[in-house]
């Protein structure tokens, strides 16, 4: 008999609360979209060193704002070939302006594995083959180039490894810092609680983005790129901490009021054993939905400090820096390509904020108990 019921137990019920909420999140495609996406941008900034054809600092001056490169299978017979890149002349138009054009006469075959400039792989291994490339003294621009004549398309590439992994550093430091904060003052209440409270509400009244600059002015002028990366990590940890620290205080008051809060107590657990414990974790499934929503905030903050010439400074790329060669109207009629790092700042910000608000409704009780009774 107990045999038999239990095998009319449905399986949803035999399943975790993430496991429940990975199967709705599974059913959004627009969010599994978003989640492949993300997926790819990662994992092209970890490996852009081998994808991009050129280095971030390779740059050819006689290409400056060089259109994208035309790969062509088409001889100048007509005839089908293997793949390759023409040669491109620099010539004016009649209103004065640089154009490019193609001198099929030079012909510069598309390579796949080929060498190229040297890198570290993973930054351990050195190396210098890249996915493709063609042979000097030929260019090839999938995107264009920018002012320098550098490949729009290895720096882009380059540019998500410094601003994906802003975003993820940044968020996982600032909500460490607010989880803690919060799980404190909420669980100890009294005067602990009046002042982290207090604390964190001089961060909230002052604008996130003038508080970001003001922070930003006490770098010093002489930082390297790699310390001003750091230094824009720890400031945008040290404003973005304060909200959630608020949010956790509120959900740690009424956790520490739990029966296996008390039960903990009178096990005889020390006060950070039960916070860490018992306290923290109960605040996982916010945690995890404000992260993702937040990390599309660190992207935007870096890059306009990038923009405004404080942030990561040329020759190294973040997509904030590479923006800046679009702050004028005639470099973008000139050359609309270098708007590019733009249209990926807004598919990493729109993918991040989709998937957050799937998780919001897949974790969120009333909305897993709506779909029950629907």
């Amino acid at each position: 008999m107990n045999k038999g019921s239990s095998q009319n137990i449905p399986p949803e019920i035999s399943l975790t609360r993430w496991q429940i909420a990975m199967r709705q999140f599974s059913k959004n495609r627009v969010a599994v979209v978003c989640a492949w996406v993300l997926a790819l941008l990662y994992a092209t900034a970890i490996f852009a060193d081998f994808l991009a054809p050129y280095s971030f600092r390779n740059e050819d001056r006689d290409y400056s704002y060089c259109q994208p490169t035309v790969i062509r299978f088409l001889s100048a017979d007509g005839e089908l070939t293997a793949p390759y890149v023409a040669d491109m002349k620099l010539t004016f138009d009649e209103f004065h302006r640089r154009v490019y054009e193609a001198d099929l006469t030079s012909k510069f075959p598309l390579k796949f594995f080929t060498q190229g400039d040297a890198y570290k792989f993973l930054g351990i291994v050195p190396m210098r083959l890249h996915f493709f490339g063609v042979d000097a003294p030929g260019r090839i621009y999938l995107w264009g180039a920018d002012a320098r004549g550098r490949d729009l398309f290895s720096r882009i590439i380059y540019g998500a490894r410094t601003s994906l992994s802003i975003g993820i550093l940044g968020v996982l430091i600032s909500f460490s810092i607010g989880l803690f904060i919060g799980g404190v003052a909420g669980y100890f209440g009294g005067r602990i609680d009046n002042i982290l409270m207090r604390l964190c509400e001089m961060f909230m009244i002052v604008p996130s983005f003038y508080l970001l600059l003001a922070l930003r002015a006490v770098v010093p002028e002489n930082f390297t790129s790699l310390q001003v990366y750091f230094a824009i990590v720890l400031i945008m940890s040290f404003i973005g901490w304060a909200g959630l620290a608020r949010i956790i205080r509120g959900m740690s008051l009424s956790l520490r009021e739990r029966e296996f809060v008390l039960s903990a107590k009178a096990m005889g657990l020390s006060d950070g054993m039960i916070i860490l414990r018992h306290i923290l974790p109960h605040t996982l499934s916010y945690s995890i939905i404000s992260i993702m929503l937040s990390i599309p905030g660190y992207i935007l903050g870096e890059s306009a400090l990038s923009l405004l010439g404080l942030g990561i400074q040329d020759p190294y790329a973040s997509w904030g820096n590479l923006l800046s060669d679009a702050m004028g109207i005639v470099q973008i009629q000139f050359a609309p390509w270098i708007l590019m790092p733009g249209l990926f700042i807004f598919i990493t910000v729109v993918c991040f904020n989709v998937i957050g608000d799937t998780l919001r409704d897949c974790l969120d009780p009333l909305f897993k108990s709506e779909m029950s009774t629907a």
